[in-house]
């Protein structure tokens, strides 16, 4: 079994959010911010969700401020920015660290399993994207600069598995 299942987040309510849930489905995780230049990606975020999610596909955002503290700070700010500004149904995650000595489990896993351009282990910025197959294993990552839907044909793939 991939350690990935074994891995859980803290959701929007502050409740536990277990990865074993995920089970057989293709997942999308994402870093996001409400205040950034890529911001825009949550409008092609929630349409491949809904296209997609009763084929076994989740998107999971993590909001971080990270990135020149471009997100609110209050968890109730954030979702009610993402469904009024965009019409996020996805979840999204308790508010959090994705890169140091404090970064979650969530994304300490997904570093170590997939590294970034030149090696690159680190986040570089909001909403950067992990994708993970029906068993677990993270199979690619994509830059800030690379829009959801560039990669919904990779998605159909892994579905279609």
């Amino acid at each position: 079994m991939s350690k990935f299942y074994e891995l859980s987040a803290l959701d929007q309510k502050d409740q536990p959010f277990s990865f074993e849930q995920l089970k057989g489905k293709v997942v999308l995780i994402v870093n996001v911010a409400s205040k950034c230049g890529f911001t825009p990606q949550y409008k092609e975020l929630e349409q491949l969700y809904g296209k997609y999610k009763d084929q076994g596909f989740i998107i999971l955002g993590f909001p971080t401020s990270e990135f020149a503290n471009q997100e609110f700070e209050n968890q109730e700010e954030i979702q009610n920015f993402c469904q009024l500004n965009y019409g996020v149904t996805f979840p999204i995650m308790k508010k959090t660290k994705v890169n140091g000595a404090e970064a979650n489990s969530v994304y300490q896993y997904l570093k170590s399993q997939k590294a970034g351009i030149l090696g690159f282990r680190g986040i570089k910025w909001n909403f950067e994207k992990f994708l993970i197959d029906k068993e677990g294993n993270v199979v690619q990552r994509y830059s800030s600069i690379t829009t959801p839907l560039s990669f919904e044909s990779t998605i159909k793939e892994l579905l279609a598995k």
